[in-house]
């Protein structure tokens, strides 16, 4: 899925990264990275999208924790998910403190991993840090906004920016009417496709270099899908 989600693992242990990648790659809306140590897993959130991460407390080079507030510092924004082996108050404070959001302690079960991981990246993505790319513009969802690459800002309404979000995580797949409007409208009975196409002929006289010949939310095989 070209837009999944991309996850980062930082674990010293080998076997624990290798059975995590094995068992997300199992989940289509991922993309999974891996790193052995604390200072490749900054530079990585550093160079690159990664949309979560998921951190050892007890790395080789640095405590995980410390590592988390220097990934803040850089300007990640991301949420990012403690693993250890301490259960304290005092552990789960500092981590939380240093910019963690969530702790899960070793040994766990991997559903209850998945489940925060998918439960933070609802919540980031409806925040105001969760940006995007679409086109020329940068996508801000939580702030229902499209900015262009000399600043110009455009105001989507909140049906606009559900349809955007749910076309850039289909990546280059077509997405039908009818999944459309169950995903954005739910099932309501009033709901037409003619309402889902007012909205996209709105999307387009706003995003459209040329409206008439649309180069970014196309129409294709009974759907439509966003280019890069």
């Amino acid at each position: 899925m070209p837009n999944a989600y991309r996850l980062l693992i930082c674990d010293d242990d080998a076997i624990l990264r290798d059975t995590l990648t094995e068992q997300l790659d199992l989940c289509d809306e991922f993309t999974v990275f891996t790193e052995a140590n604390a200072v490749d897993a900054i530079r990585r959130v550093a160079a690159e999208r990664i949309d979560l991460a998921v951190m050892d407390v007890g790395l080789p080079d640095l405590d995980g924790r410390e590592a988390v507030r220097r990934m803040r510092a850089g300007g990640f924004r991301g949420p990012v998910i403690m693993l250890t082996a301490q259960d304290s108050e005092a552990d789960h404070v500092e981590g939380l403190e240093a910019g963690a959001n969530d702790y899960v302690t070793k040994p766990f079960k991997f559903g209850i991993l998945l489940a925060r991981i998918r439960a933070h990246l609802r919540s980031h993505e409806a925040s105001e840090d969760a940006v995007f790319q679409i086109g020329p513009y940068t996508f801000k969802p939580g702030a229902k906004l499209l900015v262009g690459e000399r600043g110009s800002k455009l105001k989507l309404t909140e049906k606009e920016t559900a349809i955007l979000r749910f076309l850039y995580r289909a990546g280059r797949a077509v997405v039908n009417r009818d999944t459309l409007l169950a995903e954005v409208w739910g099932y309501n009975a009033q709901v037409t496709t003619h309402t889902l196409e007012t909205h996209i002929y709105r999307l387009r006289q706003k995003i459209e270099p040329n409206p008439a010949t649309a180069a970014i939310l196309v129409t294709e095989g009974g759907g439509y899908k966003l280019l890069p």
